[in-house]
């Protein structure tokens, strides 16, 4: 049996490589391994392979076995680097994050959902220590806020800062709601989680938490 003649499946050039192309060239390497081991378990001791024929046979499994290496790191490659590739795009775009966002003199757009329950609903704004910088009375209809910076005891410093819906009833807070605000991605990660968001300021949020993606207004 000649186990050098065993047809091999040929890599193609492709920009994505389909499941079904690394399964057949893993059958057929595994094929190859049983085959190879029965002809030397059934040769004749008498009259061995000769050493030529089993150099052959050794240089075409380690040519499969690296053909089966190569195909699973380009699935690899095709499966995230094309989806990483596309949030490079968003590097100098706004995008709406519900995250800390970063003050530095200008205006911060909020996109507040619509309340669903309560009479009296106020944006709260906090710092990164978590203290009460700002509070504001929003008519809860879910239109867009957009925070100056400019507070009751003056300009708020630079710095991080949160934001949240609370909601009241009777002056009896019933409801609080993180609220999302745009920012500027500076840079994309890539990390185990999938691709990384860095922000204006250095806040980061994964990219499969943006809502919403938009050129600087």
């Amino acid at each position: 049996m000649d186990i050098a003649s065993t047809t091999t499946q040929t890599l193609q050039p492709s920009t994505t490589i389909k499941a079904a192309d690394t399964k057949a060239i893993s059958s057929d390497f595994e094929t190859f391994l049983k085959l190879l081991t029965t002809q030397i378990s059934n040769q004749d001791p008498m009259d061995p392979m000769k050493a030529e024929e089993f150099a052959v046979q050794l240089a075409t499994f380690s040519s499969v076995e690296q053909q089966v290496k190569t195909n699973e790191l380009l699935t690899q490659m095709t499966s995230t680097g094309g989806e990483f590739a596309a949030y490079t795009s968003w590097i100098g775009r706004e995008v709406q994050a519900t995250t800390a966002l970063a003050f530095n003199g200008s205006t911060i757009e909020l996109a507040p959902a619509p309340a669903t329950r309560g009479e009296v609903h106020q944006l709260v704004v906090r710092a990164e220590s978590g203290d009460e910088v700002d509070r504001i009375t929003i008519d809860g209809a879910g239109a867009p806020v957009y925070w100056t910076g400019l507070t009751a005891a003056g300009a708020a410093p630079f710095g991080s800062y949160s934001f949240e819906v609370e909601s009241f009833t009777n002056n009896e807070l019933i409801g609080v709601e993180p609220v999302a605000g745009y920012a500027r991605v500076t840079e994309v990660q890539r990390t185990p989680d999938g691709a990384t968001l860095v922000l204006e300021g250095g806040g980061k949020i994964a990219a499969a938490d943006i809502a919403a993606v938009r050129d600087p207004g």
